[in-house]
């Protein structure tokens, strides 16, 4: 049973006053306040670019901005996992790339590519994923530590990668290529501005659903785990419950994400199960801000468009390039590129509306 806002929110703020001293606690009010009013004008400035990016925007780049905007629901995904609950997922690409393999198979042996049945199912592979994996990582019989979280969805993710290379059945190194496009009746979803506004659609619903529910109670018992998990045990909260209901939703939007990557590109292959997408999102995260939702939206297009400019224009050493810059972001500015814009206050009990109580506290 969730306890009281208020009694959650005052651990969440306790501990982060252990480290920040009473001037965090003194500015908390106008701190929430000013997040408040800022998270919408940047999530506004956001969303109004990207409906008018295919206006101005060339072909070829509309399927990339496409792209991207799949990646950002994938890396949606991270951000809920270890942004709010503070789970160290090295193994997201897993849920993402399972699905994509499970809507390929749909679509080449039965030749199901109804968007009402591809998209519900890929969503299902990658919640069903994570059930598994995330019963088996965070339900055991003693709460499980950061490392032992991290390797094993690691380890899934190797395991996933090497399975996919060596089945005939799933194309092996290959993949399985020449996907059907998804369909609505008679209608095929291809590549352009009707595919591009779909995808900008599911992610604003996924991202809505997102904010909803991290600016709720589950949010802030959230928020007060990633903060200090034994203090909220102490309240009564089991703590494994709650990271593993909200490592299954992670995976369950990878799924999506994965469904959706899987007929834009038109083939699936095993990378996408594999180490190197699963860094890849971290990398999104990490860059545009983790927390805080709409970082990891802003991270991933950043990234992504600077890699595609610099690969353009630096074909030679543009990997290193862009290392440099990740680099410089992590020293300079670890909570990330949104914390130009966005506070501490974000990330720490900030979430929810603030009880009776709390307001007319001194």
């Amino acid at each position: 049973m969730l306890k009281p806002m208020s009694v959650v929110r005052q651990a969440v703020v306790a501990d982060a006053g252990d480290e920040a001293g009473g001037a965090m606690a003194e500015g908390a009010a106008a701190g929430q306040a000013a997040a408040g009013r800022k998270v919408p004008i940047v999530e506004g400035v956001v969303l109004l670019a990207a409906l008018l990016a295919p206006l101005v925007l060339q072909d070829y780049l509309t399927v990339f901005a496409t792209r991207v905007i799949i990646l950002a629901l994938f890396a949606l995904s991270f951000d809920l996992v270890w942004g709010y609950a503070g789970i160290m997922s090295f193994g997201q690409a897993l849920f993402f790339g399972s699905a994509g393999y499970g809507v390929a198979l749909l679509a080449r042996d039965l030749d199901i590519t109804n968007i009402f049945l591809v998209l519900p199912a890929g969503t299902l592979i990658g919640l069903t994923f994570a059930l598994l994996l995330g019963g088996f990582l965070l339900l055991g019989r003693h709460p499980s530590s950061v490392i032992f979280v991290s390797l094993g969805t690691l380890t899934g993710s190797y395991a996933a990668d090497r399975l996919a290379r060596g089945w005939y059945y799933l194309g092996g190194q290959n993949g399985i290529p020449s996907i059907a496009p998804m369909s609505l009746g008679s209608y095929e979803f291809t590549e352009g501005p009707s595919f591009y506004y779909l995808v900008l659609g599911i992610l604003v619903v996924v991202y809505l659903l997102c904010r909803f529910l991290v600016r709720s109670q589950f949010g802030l018992a959230l928020a007060g785990l990633r903060e200090n998990e034994q203090r909220i045990a102490f309240f009564g909260y089991k703590a494994q419950h709650l990271k593993a209901i909200i490592f299954a939703i992670g995976g369950a939007i990878a799924g999506l994400a994965g469904s959706l990557y899987a007929f834009h590109e038109g083939f699936v292959w095993p990378n996408m199960v594999g180490v190197v997408v699963s860094t890849q999102v971290v990398l999104y995260v990490l860059f545009g801000g983790s927390g805080t939702l709409i970082g990891a939206v802003i991270g991933t297009v950043i990234v992504e468009g600077v890699s595609f400019w610099l690969s353009d224009n630096y074909r030679d050493i543009w990997p290193i390039i862009l290392g440099l810059l990740l680099l410089l972001v992590i020293l300079f500015r670890p909570l990330g590129l949104i914390s130009f814009v966005l506070g501490e206050r974000e990330r720490v009990g900030s979430f929810g509306a603030r009880s009776r109580e709390t307001r007319d506290a001194p």
